[in-house]
């Protein structure tokens, strides 16, 4: 039997290595092997070439890069990349589509139309932003932002300000 020695560093790399290969076969998270809690702020990726059929729920940002022929039920940002397909309903808190999208889009904060995109469908936002190159076929509604109470019932100071500088802007 052969004696090896190795550097901490390189034992590091190795177990590392071991754990990422676990993760992407078992299903285990490094995380979960090392006793770490997640905080939900991943990114979930369906990448460039890859086909999935079926609804998707992310408490993280999810990023379409391939083509999705199902829902999208998101609490967080929603990008749907340049050479991204989406067939099936959005919902989430944000929304950057780049690229193609047939169906209704829900935002609870800004949904962003960037160049080049196209979206054939509803949208129902807070705030839109459409850049000039966007194609867009459907209704759009927009809906009055959730403002936060205290337990008297009034707005926060912090929303009362915001409330007052964008009425004052608009």
């Amino acid at each position: 039997m052969a004696n090896h020695e190795y550097s901490i560093s390189k034992i590091e790399s190795i177990i590392l290595r071991k754990l990422k290969s676990d993760t992407m076969f078992n299903g285990k998270a490094k995380s979960d092997v090392l006793g770490e809690t997640s905080t939900g702020t991943s990114t979930s990726l369906i990448g460039a070439g890859t086909s999935m059929k079926g609804d998707i729920t992310s408490n993280g940002d999810l990023r379409i890069d391939g083509t999705l022929v199902g829902n999208i039920h998101c609490s967080a940002k929603v990008v749907i990349g340049a050479a991204g397909v989406v067939q099936g309903d959005i919902n989430g808190q944000l929304a950057d589509i780049m690229g193609k999208v047939t169906g209704t889009i829900k935002v609870k904060d800004l949904l962003q139309l960037k160049g080049g995109s196209m979206l054939n469908g509803n949208i129902q936002a807070v705030k839109l932003q459409i850049e000039p190159t966007a194609n867009f076929n459907g209704e759009c509604h927009m809906i009055a932002a959730v403002v936060p109470v205290s337990s008297n019932g009034k707005a926060t100071p912090e929303i009362r300000r915001e409330i007052k500088h964008e009425v004052a802007a608009g």
